[in-house]
């Protein structure tokens, strides 16, 4: 049985259990929460996690990395690094997106030494071993795509991204509208092309239920993917996007009736002021089921800075009811990114999710930024290092330009505002005055 389906029994899972303890929530709330499909747990029946997640309603944001290999960057070393530098960082998930190397070893190696939920997007591996053996994405078989799913199932990956709802009236309704940037969804636009060569219905679409009979065998949460996503705020909010939308809200409700957990992915680049109208629609239209959002980028001209971009963005989704932030690294729009990259675009997301977590009123938001700001009025300079998100940078800025009293920061030294409010206290007088009557 899934998780989902336990939960819909009124049973009490290990996973659930963790995962609740960690969220500080009560076990039987997050079990209830699952049952509704308000929320969900990633968990393959074929892998153990030492930090099991729960994404969904009323629960912490979650934030995922995305690392992988590229035709160009094909090192698995470097792709455990990335996941390292994740994990260090607070990420909650990470995501696998390889297409370079050995897809299979390299996927083995990150469900191994991951820590937390591992998510693929096998049709990725599906049009690379197309190109390897036939030299075309197009000579993808409709079998291999949906082979590649359980294939990434049996190895254990804890979700997936399926892009079902880039179905050909979808991809119709883009065509006859036009967009700026068109599709930029890859796996979106691997379909899309193998559909118009094939003159076929996307298989993922067509065959949605070998998809959930997979996951449910498995208990792989779908994620089902928005191949129309907007890749410029000048596409956003378009008919294609809306109609594929729509599409996924009833595959969603397909994959609860069949016991599978569910969640649903959304863009992307969204100007700021309609960001909250974008995931409203998608929570009404999807009866609640967790949405995982890619930033989303309110400016399309910022790369190199991309991850402050989608930062702004996640914040505001997330605030509106968006549960789950995809993170985007400054190399976003320009190269595969570095470990160093990866932990910046984590904790830039981190961030959003927390303002978000604050603007919810998810329970421990506020009051960690309360103990900081008490903290930092008692110039307690070790405990603001501790409780900050990124303690390494702090630290080193600190270290970097650190006072001569070392009480103050060095950008007001004597003239510390809490330095000086603190000697304007009146001095006591002492017990031997006191007592002198002087």
């Amino acid at each position: 049985m899934t998780q989902l389906e336990l939960a819909r029994a009124g049973k009490m899972t290990d996973e659930v259990q963790r995962a609740a303890e960690a969220e500080g929530v009560e076990a039987e709330r997050l079990r209830q929460l699952i049952a509704e499909g308000k929320a969900v747990l990633p968990a393959n029946v074929h892998r153990e996690r030492r930090r099991p997640c729960a994404v969904g309603q009323g629960l912490r944001t979650k934030v995922n990395a995305n690392i992988g290999t590229s035709a160009d960057y094909p090192d698995p070393a470097k792709e455990l690094d990335k996941l390292a530098a994740a994990e260090q960082a607070g990420a909650d998930t990470v995501m696998d997106l390889s297409t370079g190397g050995d897809l299979v070893a390299i996927r083995q190696a990150i469900l191994d030494h991951a820590a937390v939920p591992v998510g693929t997007v096998p049709i990725y591996d599906a049009a690379v071993q197309a190109v390897r053996e036939h030299g075309a994405i197009r000579a993808m078989a409709a079998d291999a795509i949906l082979g590649t799913v359980r294939a990434h199932a049996e190895q254990g990956v804890d979700f997936v991204t399926v892009h079902c709802g880039v179905t050909r009236a979808v991809v119709g309704t883009m065509e006859a509208r036009g967009r700026l940037c068109g599709m930029v969804s890859r796996g979106g636009t691997f379909l899309a092309h193998w559909m118009r060569f094939h003159g076929q219905e996307n298989p993922l679409f067509e065959r949605f239920d070998e998809v959930l009979a997979i996951a449910r065998e498995h208990d792989v949460t779908l994620s089902l993917g928005d191949g129309m996503r907007p890749g410029a705020i000048a596409d956003a909010f378009d008919a294609a996007q809306v109609h594929e939308l729509m599409v996924l809200a009833e595959l969603a409700e397909r994959a609860r009736a069949a016991g599978v957990q569910v969640m649903i992915e959304g863009p992307g680049h969204v100007p700021l002021h309609q960001i909250e109208a974008q995931v409203r629609l998608q929570k009404e239209l999807c009866k609640g089921a967790p949405f995982y959002v890619l930033g989303p980028l309110v400016t399309d001209i910022a790369p190199g800075y991309d991850h402050i971009t989608s930062a702004i963005g996640g914040a505001i989704a997330a605030a509106a009811g968006a549960d789950f932030l995809c993170y985007v690294t400054p190399a976003e729009h320009l190269g595969l990114p570095s470990a160093e990259q990866v932990r910046q675009g984590v904790v830039a997301a981190r961030i959003a999710a927390h303002t978000a977590d604050i603007a919810k009123g998810i329970p421990g938001a506020m009051e960690r930024d309360r103990e900081m700001s008490a903290r930092r009025r008692r110039r307690d300079w070790a405990g603001q290092l501790e409780l900050c998100l990124d303690p390494r940078l702090a630290r080193a800025l600190r270290d970097q330009a650190r006072p001569s009293d070392d009480e103050t920061c060095s950008m007001c030294g004597k003239f510390c505002v809490f330095k000086i409010t603190d000697e304007d206290v009146p001095p006591q007088p002492s017990a031997q005055g006191e007592a002198d009557g002087s």
